[in-house]
Parts: structure tokens; C-alpha cells; sequence
């Protein structure tokens, strides 16, 4: 039974890297990445929809990206949105496409993003710790419950923490590769 309640912890913090690595995507470090805008939602048809549905997104040099919407009435609306986020981005059209330059980061700006990264990493990391901690109060339950023993709660308790152990060492880790890359000029 226990086991069940581990893969399904392990499951759950899987996850909550995944979406931890995915919200570093959208962290611009100074270079193009189509993954920038993935965030991005237009109005389509009276439906919000995700811009790479709409449009083609590419990154042709190292500080440009370059956006083809595939209805080329859409260009305003997705000039807008990219205005109205929070990616610092000028957008310039030519009315078949929108070209993105990548400005390179200040140093303050650079600052700002390194809290940031580390701010979705401490949030990662309660998330992960939550896991553990419901994981733990199951565990409880269950020895309550007389399904499992003291010692065997122990022994599963011992491996929910190095199994929480292993997993905030890798925020940690992707949290320093992530800085060191916006630090990076």
C-alpha cells in the first residue's frame, strides 16, 4: 500500500519539475526562443487562442524572433497581446509578418529575473514539500488505521524525505543553471 502512496508522491513531484521547467521557458535570457511566447493567447474567431496555434514562431538569428500568422488579419491582435505581456517586446510588422528584436538584458533587468527564477523555484519547492507532507499525514492515517505498522511508517517516512530530498536538490539545480544563464552576457 505504501509503495502506491510513494510512486504517487514521486508522480506528483515529477510533475511540479516539469511545470517549474516550463515556467523557466517563458523567463527570456537574453536570446530568442519561440518558447517565449508560448504564454501568449490571441482572440481568434471570439475564441482565446495560443499564438502557435495561429502562427508559425521562429528564431532565424540569435536575438529575433520572427512570428507568421497564418490569417494575416490576425497581425494587429497579435501585436497587441505581445504588447500587453509582460516580455518587455516591441513587436514591428511589414503586414505579412512580426519581427520581435530581443533587446539585449540590462544588468538591473538581469537582477530582476534571477528573483524571479528564484521565486518559482521556492515555489516549486513548497510544492514539492507538500506533496510529502500529505504523503506523510496518509502514512499516519494508515498506522491509525492499524493497516501499517510504526515502524514501517518510519521506514516509509525515511524514504518520502530522501525522495524530497532528491527532488529539491533538482529545483536547486535547475535554479542555478537557469541564473548562471541569465547572468551569462
Amino acid at each position: 500500500m505504501n509503495l502506491d502512496l510513494h510512486k504517487e508522491a514521486e508522480e506528483k513531484m515529477i510533475k511540479t519539475i516539469s511545470v517549474y521547467r516550463e515556467e523557466l521557458l517563458s523567463i527570456r535570457a537574453g536570446r530568442a526562443n519561440p518558447a517565449l511566447l508560448d504564454k501568449i493567447t490571441v482572440d481568434y474567431y471570439g475564441q482565446m487562442t495560443p499564438l502557435k496555434q495561429v502562427a508559425s514562431v521562429s528564431a532565424p538569428e540569435p536575438r529575433l524572433l520572427v512570428i507568421q500568422p497564418w490569417d494575416a488579419k490576425l497581425i494587429p491582435v497579435i501585436e497587441k497581446e505581445i504588447l500587453k505581456s509582460d516580455l518587455g517586446l516591441n513587436p514591428s510588422n511589414d503586414g505579412k509578418l512580426i519581427r520581435l528584436a530581443i533587446p539585449q538584458l540590462t544588468e538591473e533587468r538581469r537582477k530582476d529575473l534571477v528573483k524571479l527564477v528564484r521565486k518559482n523555484g521556492e515555489n516549486a519547492k513548497i510544492a514539492i514539500r507538500n506533496t510529502r507532507r500529505d504523503a506523510n499525514e496518509k502514512l499516519k492515517k494508515m498506522e491509525k488505521n492499524k493497516e501499517i505498522s510504526e515502524d514501517d511508517k518510519k521506514l516509509a517516512e525515511d524514504e518520502m524525505q530522501k525522495l524530497t530530498d532528491k527532488f529539491i536538490e533538482e529545483v536547486d539545480e535547475i535554479t542555478k543553471k537557469k541564473e548562471e544563464e541569465l547572468m551569462e552576457i
